[in-house]
């Protein structure tokens, strides 16, 4: 009976993801509000990845639920805790969290009043809110083993710096910042907040391990391999 809720909520994030994903391809060609530039289309938007990474996740859900009625081990499973535990959960978790702290500071900041109407106030919840509670829902689901702290943070680290490396190459392509806060900060003040989110994001990571270990116990959620 677990199997089989558990192959349907995959089933069902993993289509919701792609829903999203193609509603927003569907407004290719309409003219963009202010704020919104062409140069790296929505692959520039840390939202738009996030989503990505969203569909991939429960897309690799899918497939190891149907495989794993057939055969209960697969290789499959450990890259799909490798990308839950490391990527699909900190990086989803912070794209809520942040996107939602700077707006209640300053909307114009991360999400100019212009674009109201241009995303739906649905798709807006799609992209910084739902995703939130669709991973808290698998975390109480399905177990997830978690590799070396040291492991995950560092691939957390090379995540962070290669978004940092490519936000930076569109500055110097078309002298535009991705995100409008960038331009009111000083080199220093970047390179804290570039500090700062990874904090955040290092903070999400742990939270995740924990709240794993809570519903399921470190027995099936830490990696015992050296």
């Amino acid at each position: 009976m677990i199997g089989k809720v558990r192959i349907v909520y995959h089933m069902t994030a993993f289509s919701w993801y792609a829903f999203v994903i193609k509603s927003m391809a569907a407004k290719e060609g309409e003219k963009l509000p202010p704020g919104i530039f062409e140069y790296g289309g929505p692959w520039k938007y840390l939202t738009f990845l996030n989503l990505l990474l969203q569909m991939v996740f429960f897309g690799m859900a899918v497939v190891n639920d149907l495989q794993t009625e057939k055969t209960p081990a697969t290789g499959l499973n450990k890259w799909k805790d490798f990308v839950f535990s490391v990527l699909a959960f900190p990086v989803g978790m912070f794209v809520v969290l942040l996107f939602w702290i700077i707006f209640a500071y300053d909307r114009q900041l991360v999400y100019p009043e212009s674009l109201d109407s241009f995303f739906p106030l649905w798709m807006n919840h799609a992209m910084h809110t739902i995703v939130m509670p669709i991973l808290l829902g698998e975390i109480l689901l399905e177990p997830h083993v978690y590799p070396k702290t040291r492991i995950g943070l560092a691939a957390l680290g090379i995540i962070g710096l290669a978004y940092l490396g490519w936000v930076m190459f569109i500055y110097l392509a078309v002298g535009l910042w991705v995100y409008p806060l960038l331009g009111l900060l000083s080199t220093s003040g970047m390179l804290g907040l570039f500090f700062f989110n990874m904090t955040v994001v290092t903070m999400t990571y742990l939270l995740g391990r924990a709240l794993n270990n809570c519903v399921w116990g470190k027995a099936k959620t830490v990696n015992k391999r050296k």
